[in-house]
């Protein structure tokens, strides 16, 4: 079977989550199966372009497989979180959601200029966040090399936001 056949199989979907007519896809039951984890990671390896010089994740679930990643690269894996939850010196980037805004933020010291950075997170939907994360990298005089995601959902249009951050969009399995 392929990358994506396996990583749907395991997905799980969860009805009405987090309201009613959502159906969330819930990524939790991959991290039970170690050797689809490995698939996964290296399935991520094959599909990067440029060697990055660092892979940022996004808080939370872009935490797990982009240090995997990181490490499996031997190149240092930097956190994305919200406003608030780091505890040194941070730069932050505000956004629009759907009703109101968030904030996330990075350590001012994890990015050096001139990094070719890689975006990490377990699922692109509207590409809001991803596209947060590679405006606090650029503030920090770093390129987005890309971006790479678990899961897509291809029809609420998210890579059309990244786009003018980097055309290298990979997304394992798409919806």
């Amino acid at each position: 079977m392929s990358l994506e056949t396996n990583i749907k199989a395991a997905i799980r979907d969860v009805p009405d989550f987090p309201k009613p007519g959502i159906m969330f896809k819930d990524i939790t039951p991959i991290f039970e199966n170690q050797a689809l984890c490995n698939e996964i990671v290296d399935g991520f390896i094959a599909s990067i372009s440029i060697k990055p010089d660092a892979i940022v994740g996004i808080e939370s679930r872009g935490f797990l497989f982009g240090l995997l990643l990181a490490n499996k690269m031997n190149v240092p894996f930097v956190l994305v979180r919200k406003a608030g939850k780091l505890p040194y010196k941070t730069i932050s980037y505000e956004y629009e959601l759907e009703y109101g805004t968030a904030k996330i933020e990075m350590h001012t010291d994890s990015i050096k200029k001139g990094w070719n950075v890689l975006i990490h997170d377990d699922l692109l939907a509207t590409g809001g966040t991803a596209e947060a994360a590679a405006h606090l990298i650029k503030q920090q005089g770093a390129n987005v090399s890309g971006f790479n995601f678990v899961v897509g959902l291809e029809f609420l249009n998210g890579k059309q936001k990244l786009n003018i951050h980097s055309k290298n969009i990979t997304c394992l399995a798409q919806y």
